[in-house]
């Protein structure tokens, strides 16, 4: 008779030191919330469709996000995703007719399925690992971290586009249009700052954070800010990657700089 694989041997051992499967008994805590997070979830989905913040694709999207994250991290990480939208919703349509000049307007009819995803599938991802994982506190940190992230890129950009009369490339430093990939300015990345501040705020009242770890989320975020602005001046303008992918990775960084941080 051959050996067993050793690799198959190891399999168990490895799956529960990164999960831990005695949550799998506990899973009947979550059907509380089921009934909650599916009518905060069709709340907020028509209410984002309603207000023109998103297509109908993205607003299948943001209603899947929603409900794991009401179900995985609880009522704090709702909290933390509206004040995401509202930030993006707002900041989106201040200075609307100068963005459209530009021709650097979002679509009126709202932000479309793969926008999203590449905003919040980052944080969807880390609430539903945090539900069976042994490290829960920290993928929660992460989780805050890639949401305000998504905060800070979006105010960053609109409010950049819309006020920033000056825009340099964040490699070269060299003056470049608004709006251009890569391109930051100082109002832009303040009021990145202040979102990325505002977002892990909101996680840290919300019972996702302890106190002490508010600087370690916003710190977070703003590395994934403005690593999300390099990718864009590195690859996107030389057409290797869309906006999509580096507003993913700018999240990703963000998610993986609060690991290294806490």
């Amino acid at each position: 008779m051959e050996d067993a694989d050793p690799v198959c041997a190891l399999a168990p051992f490895i799956v529960t030191d990164v999960f831990d499967l005695s949550r799998l008994s506990d899973l009947t805590a979550f059907q509380g919330r089921w009934v909650i997070g599916g009518l905060l979830t069709l709340a907020f989905a028509m209410f984002a469709r309603l207000m023109r913040g998103v297509t109908n694709s993205g607003a299948l999207v943001g209603a899947v996000s929603c409900f794991v994250l009401y179900l995985c991290a609880g009522p704090g990480a709702f909290a933390a995703l509206i004040t995401v939208f509202a930030l993006a919703w707002i900041t989106t349509r201040l200075g609307y007719p100068h963005k459209q000049k530009l021709g650097i307007a979002e679509r009126q009819e709202g932000r479309k399925a793969s926008q999203v995803l590449a905003n919040l599938g980052v944080a969807t991802a880390c609430a539903a690992f945090s539900a069976l994982s042994h490290n829960r506190v920290l993928l929660l940190l992460a989780m805050a971290a890639a949401l305000s992230e998504a905060a800070a890129d979006t105010v960053s950009s609109e409010l950049g586009q819309a006020f920033g009369e000056k825009a340099n490339l964040i490699t070269t430093w060299r003056p470049v249009p608004p709006g251009t990939d890569g391109a930051v300015s100082l109002i832009g990345t303040l009021a990145g700052v202040v979102a990325a501040g505002m977002v892990s705020c909101v996680c840290v009242l919300g019972g996702l954070l302890p106190r002490q770890w508010l600087a370690v989320s916003a710190g977070a975020a703003i590395l994934g800010m403005v690593a999300d602005s390099f990718l864009g001046a590195w690859l996107e303008r030389r057409n290797l990657v869309n906006n999509d992918s580096v507003n993913f990775l700018g999240t990703l960084v963000a998610a993986l700089a609060a690991f290294w941080l806490a």
